[in-house]
């Protein structure tokens, strides 16, 4: 029987099992697509580890939080083995980028027809199921902090998965990035076009030193009290400071943009929605690049989030069914 893995309590990942589930079947709008992919992100282990912040009551089905226990698995990419009957151009056999989605971590997923993509067929499997949340995340923070051409902007946390995305989004409009990340990384971040920088003590002026003309934005998607520090310290307009993460008191106070699920903050639904296709384009042709770091058989979910949470993966993780 298809399986699916789903925590069996609020814990650390000890708690998700993998279980047998009867084959989905396909409502009237909706498709069922065999997961040859799923991307593995942070809001998965936050979401039943209790780190994972208040969710708004009109946000918790995009968070896959509506359920009892929460869903795993935002993203993936397969191949359509049913579609309903109100469902139209998407056939049988398609293969498939599906987001937004939910409980993606198993053999097989139903969603809404108007989640499912074509997959370009150049673009690996593991890299079409782990493009589309960190890319729509990294286009709704830069266009949250304002970057354009001509900016030079600070990415906290360059060398995640969405900090990968955001360097490469933001290098192609113009901007010049400056990017932190542990030294390990720099390499990667040099190649995509970035100024590298190491967090910890002493980051503004580094940051200060890599860009003597200022900083006009950041987006902080470490979560760290120094990220937002240096932010605020080095960006005069605080509206171009952009925040996905954090447990800093002065995210609701400093007049940054928060976005995210919380209740205040900006979920972007529509912005995101508009940006798939274009991302699904960018991947394609090899404009942008999905960077995976490790692969890992479904049963294995534990030990990826194991890994994600140590943070030291440049990139994506992502289970291969």
């Amino acid at each position: 029987m298809p399986r699916i893995v789903r925590p069996t309590a609020y814990g650390t990942p000890d708690v998700l099992a993998v279980t047998e589930v009867p084959t989905p079947r396909a409502a009237a709008d909706r498709v069922v697509v065999e997961v040859r992919a799923a991307g593995v992100n942070p809001i998965d282990w936050k979401l039943y580890s209790g780190a994972f912040h208040q969710v708004a009551d009109d946000h918790r089905d995009a968070a896959g939080t509506a359920a009892a226990m929460p869903s795993l698995g935002l993203e993936c990419a397969g191949v359509v083995t049913e579609v309903g009957p109100d469902v139209t151009g998407v056939r049988v056999g398609d293969e498939v980028i599906v987001y937004p989605v939910t409980a993606a971590y198993a053999d097989y997923v139903t969603a809404p027809a108007t989640s499912v993509l074509p997959k370009p067929a150049g673009l690996g499997w593991a890299e079409a199921g782990s493009l589309i949340l960190t890319g729509t995340t990294a286009v709704h923070a830069l266009h949250a902090a304002g970057v354009a051409a001509g900016d030079t902007v600070l990415v906290h946390g360059g060398s995640g998965g969405v900090g990968l995305m955001a360097v490469q989004l933001a290098t192609a409009t113009g901007a010049t990035v400056i990017a932190t990340a542990a030294d390990r990384n720099h390499a990667l971040l040099r190649e995509l076009g970035a100024v590298p920088v190491a967090y910890g003590p002493g980051l503004a002026d580094r940051v200060r030193a890599a860009a003597p003309g200022g900083v006009h934005a950041a987006v902080d998607l470490a979560g760290t009290d120094e990220a937002l520090d240096v932010s605020l310290a080095l960006v005069a307009d605080r509206t171009r400071i952009a925040s996905i993460t954090g447990s800093s008191p002065l995210r609701a106070t400093a007049g940054v943009r928060l976005l995210g699920y919380g209740p205040g903050e900006d979920p972007g639904a529509e912005l995101r929605d508009a940006a798939r296709g274009e991302l699904v384009d960018l991947a394609g042709s090899g404009a942008l690049r999905v960077i995976v770091d490790l692969t890992f058989p479904l049963a294995e979910a534990a030990k990826a989030h194991e890994v994600g949470i140590a943070g030291h993966a440049p990139g994506k993780l992502v289970l291969i069914p």
